[in-house]
C-alpha cells in the first residue's frame, strides 16, 4: 500500500523561492510506486494551499529575481496536475492560525510530512511543533534541534559546550545598535578584526548576510541584517575554503564524503549559491584523508550537540593560511534543489537521490515510533 507523503513548501521567510525549487525536486524524485504525494504550499501571506495546483499557484507569485537558476515552473508537473489548489487555511486578523484551522491542515491518512521549508516559520521548530501536536511523523529534526539549528547564537553555544572549534564572534541586538550605533561599532572593533561577516541570527541561504571590510561597510551590513532579525551575529572573517558535509540518521548518524564549494564571487552569497550558477563544487573535497575523517567526526559531533535527527548539512571553514578547521554552522533543512550540496554529497557517497528520500521517510517513521 502506498504511503501518503505531504510535501510542505513555500513559507513566509526570505527563503520562500528556494523552498519552491527544493520541493519541485523532491516531488519529482519520490517513487510513484511507493508514495502518493500531497503537495501543500504556504504562501508569503500565510495561506495554506493543498493539491496538485499548490506549486503552480506559488510559483506564479514568486519573485523571479530570487528564483534559483535551476527553477523551471511546471517542469515536474504534467498538464493534468495543474488544476486549482484548494485553500485549506488562511491567516487570522492577527496573522496566525486559529486552533480549529490547525487541526484541519492535514487530511486523515497522511503517513509522513516532508517540511521542505527554509528559514523562520518553517525550519525553526515552529512547524515541527505544529506537527508534533498533530501527532504526525515528519522528516528532519525535532522542535529543539530545529530551533537551535536555526538560531545562530544558540547553535554556537551548543557547539562551544560540545568543545567544537569556533571562530570569535559577537552578538549585537538591533535595539542596542539603533540606540547607540557608534558604541556598537566600537565594541565590534574591540573584539574582532576586519573583515567580519554580519548575519541575521535566524536566517539561511545567505539572506541578509554581508561582509564588512571597514566601519562604513559594517554599518551597511548591520542595517541589512537588521531588516530580518532583532539579533545580529558578527563573525570573524578569515581567508577560508568552504567545506560542507551531509549527515543522515537518528540515534546512530552517519556522514557523507565532504565537499568543497568555490564561490563565483568574493564569498558564497545568495547570488553565488542560487542565481549565477557559476560557483564550482568539488566532490569529494580536495583535502587529505586525515582531514576528511576529522570533518566527518566533527560533523556528527555537531549533529548530536543539537540533538539532531533525520538530516543536517554541516559547514566548515578551512583557513587557507594556517590549515585550521572551524565549524561554521549546521543547516537542519538544507536545500534540495538540483544544485544543492546535501543530495550531491550523498550521491558521491553511494546513496542516490530517490534512495536518500526513502531513507529520510524511513527515519521519520522510526522516530515517530521511538
Amino acid at each position: 500500500m502506498k504511503k501518503i507523503i505531504a510535501v510542505l513548501f513555500g513559507g513566509q521567510s526570505g527563503e520562500h523561492e528556494v523552498s519552491l525549487v527544493s520541493a519541485q525536486a523532491v516531488i519529482a524524485a519520490l517513487d510513484p510506486e511507493k508514495y502518493q504525494v500531497l503537495p501543500v504550499g504556504i504562501s508569503k501571506d500565510g495561506r495554506w494551499l493543498a493539491g496538485p495546483g499548490a506549486m503552480p499557484a506559488l510559483l506564479a507569485t514568486a519573485d523571479p529575481a530570487r528564483l534559483p537558476a535551476s527553477a523551471a515552473a511546471g517542469t515536474h508537473y504534467p498538464e493534468e496536475r495543474l488544476d486549482a489548489a484548494e485553500e485549506i487555511a488562511a491567516p487570522t486578523a492577527h496573522g496566525g492560525l486559529d486552533i480549529p484551522t490547525v487541526a484541519r491542515l492535514l487530511p486523515p491518512g497522511v503517513d509522513v510530512v516532508f517540511p521542505i521549508l527554509h528559514g523562520p516559520m518553517g525550519e525553526d521548530g515552529t512547524v515541527q511543533g505544529l506537527l508534533e501536536l498533530a501527532g504526525v511523523a515528519y522528516v528532519g529534526c525535532g522542535v529543539a534541534a530545529s530551533a537551535v539549528g536555526m538560531d545562530k547564537p544558540l547553535m554556537k553555544a551548543a557547539f562551544a559546550a560540545a568543545g567544537l572549534p569556533l571562530l570569535p564572534w559577537l552578538l549585537v541586538r538591533r535595539a542596542d545598535w539603533q540606540g547607540d550605533p557608534q558604541a556598537t561599532y566600537d565594541a565590534i572593533e574591540d573584539a574582532l578584526l576586519y573583515p567580519v561577516f554580519v548575519k541575521p541570527a535566524n536566517m539561511g541561504s545567505s539572506v541578509g548576510v554581508g561582509k564588512a571590510k571597514d566601519r562604513v561597510g559594517l554599518a551597511q551590513a548591520i542595517a541589512e541584517a537588521a531588516r530580518y532579525d532583532r539579533r545580529i551575529v558578527i563573525e570573524q572573517g578569515i581567508p577560508a575554503r568552504e567545506i560542507e558535509i551531509s549527515v543522515l540518521g537518528n540515534e546512530t548518524p552517519t556522514a557523507s564524503v565532504p565537499g568543497e564549494v568555490v564561490p563565483s564571487g568574493e564569498w558564497y552569497d545568495y547570488n553565488a549559491k542560487y542565481i549565477d550558477g557559476q560557483s564550482a563544487i568539488h566532490i569529494p573535497a580536495l583535502i587529505d584523508a586525515t582531514l576528511a575523517d576529522r570533518v566527518r567526526a566533527l560533523a556528527i559531533q555537531a549533529f548530536l550537540a543539537i540533538d539532531g535527527t533525520g538530516l543536517a548539512r554541516v559547514d566548515f571553514l578551512l583557513d587557507k593560511k594556517t590549515g585550521e578547521l572551524w565549524i561554521n554552522e549546521t543547516n537542519t533543512m538544507p536545500g534540495f534543489t538540483p544544485i544543492s550540496m546535501y543530495a550531491k554529497l550523498w550521491a558521491a557517497s553511494g546513496l542516490s537521490y530517490p534512495d536518500m528520500l526513502d531513507r529520510l521517510i524511513g527515519l521519520a517513521l522510526e522516530r515517530k515510533c521511538s
